[in-house]
Formats: C-alpha cells, sequence, structure tokens
C-alpha cells in the first residue's frame, strides 16, 4: 500500500523544460533558496524509483532503497555544479545507486550487484548478458547469490586491466571515462577491455552455464 501511494506521487510530478530546471538550479545554488532545492529533489524522485527497480524486492525492502536512495539523490543536489556541464540524471544516479549498493552491502540483506542493471549508463549490456543463455533464470536467492560468486570467481582471473574495467562498472558504478582516466587509456580502449573480459568470463563460464 505504502509502495502504491508513492507511485501515485510519482505521477503527479510534472517534468520541467530545461529552462526551468536550469532557473530553479541558479535559486538555490546562487541564492540558496530552499524552495529551489525542494523542486529539484521532488523532480529527480522517479529517478530514485527507477534505480531501485533493478532489484526484485518485496514492498518494504524497496520503500527501503528508495529511502537509502533518496540521501543519495540529496547528497547530489547539494554537491551537484549545474555550471560545469554534465546531466544531473547521470550525476545524480551515481550517488543513488552507490548509496543502495552500500546500504545493501552494509544490511547484508541482498547481494551486492544487480544481475540487471546496465554495466553502464551509455550501454544496454547486464550481468545477465555476460551469462548469455540463461533462459531458465535464477529461481531464488540462493541461487542467484551462486551465480553472483561464480562471475565474481571469473572475474578474479582476469588480466588487471580487464579485471579493473569490468570491476569498475559491475561493483563501482564508474562510467568508461572515469576508468579511461584511472588507467589512463582512451574510451575506446576501455571497450575493447570490457569487450575482451566479457568474453573470457564467457569462456570460463561456459561449462558452468551448460550445467545451470
Amino acid at each position: 500500500m505504502i509502495l502504491n501511494q508513492y507511485l501515485k506521487e510519482l505521477k503527479k510530478i510534472e517534468l520541467l523544460t530545461r529552462e526551468e530546471e536550469e532557473n530553479l538550479w541558479q535559486g538555490y545554488k546562487e541564492k540558496e533558496n530552499l524552495e529551489c532545492r525542494s523542486k529539484i529533489i521532488e523532480q529527480y524522485q522517479p529517478l530514485v524509483f527507477k534505480v531501485a527497480s533493478n532489484w526484485r524486492l518485496d514492498e518494504t525492502k524497496m520503500m527501503d532503497m528508495i529511502q537509502e536512495g533518496t540521501v543519495g539523490l540529496i547528497e547530489a543536489v547539494e554537491k551537484y555544479d549545474h555550471k560545469r556541464g554534465v546531466a544531473f540524471s547521470l550525476y545524480a544516479t551515481q550517488r543513488i545507486r552507490g548509496r543502495m549498493l552500500n546500504y545493501m552491502e552494509r544490511e547484508g540483506k541482498f547481494g551486492v550487484v544487480c544481475i540487471d542493471s546496465p554495466l553502464s549508463s551509455e550501454q544496454d549490456i547486464t550481468l545477465r548478458d555476460i551469462l548469455i543463455d540463461t533462459k531458465a533464470g535464477v529461481s531464488s536467492q540462493a541461487e542467484h547469490n551462486y551465480l553472483i560468486e561464480q562471475v565474481k570467481n571469473a572475474m578474479n582471473r582476469l588480466p588487471s586491466n580487464e579485471h579493473a574495467v569490468l570491476s569498475g562498472v559491475f561493483l563501482e558504478d564508474c562510467e568508461p571515462k572515469q576508468l579511461a582516466e584511472s588507467l589512463d587509456v582512451s574510451i575506446s580502449h576501455i571497450y575493447r577491455l570490457q569487450k575482451q573480459g566479457i568474453k573470457r568470463i564467457r569462456g570460463m563460464l561456459s561449462r558452468f552455464m551448460q550445467n545451470w
């Protein structure tokens, strides 16, 4: 019931134009207008729900995740620099998802990897795609956790750069640009390492998946 009410409230949120949103950012960042701050937080509540929806959770756990994600959203609003030209949705998604992952790890209730979440905001490849042909799906939390462990074990056997890239996108929620800077390589090379790592993991897990 609480979740249903939350979803009803989300439907009432009217999307702002780019100009309207920019005016809110100016009002908050340059004039410290807290009403503008509240409106920005409200505007991006659907993003919190979108990120939380990557996990299959019951209503109580979903609301816990939404609460944590909202804290991440508030942190993002407070630290965001609207003059840098980076889309707030991309910046906020990292904060929101990071807060949720920290909560899950802290509580020890769920796995810390979302099997259906994208590798990055620029791509649609998911963790499930690595384990291509999982036709039967994952029928229980125990199976889900075991599947995740197999992926982590395979990742630990990768060459260092491939491991760094896949760990970054899966476990640390890094964007390709961040990884490229940290490894001092081009973004295109990051994609090549990602592709090579995925191919290598598929090979390592092929026998396991045949028996799954």
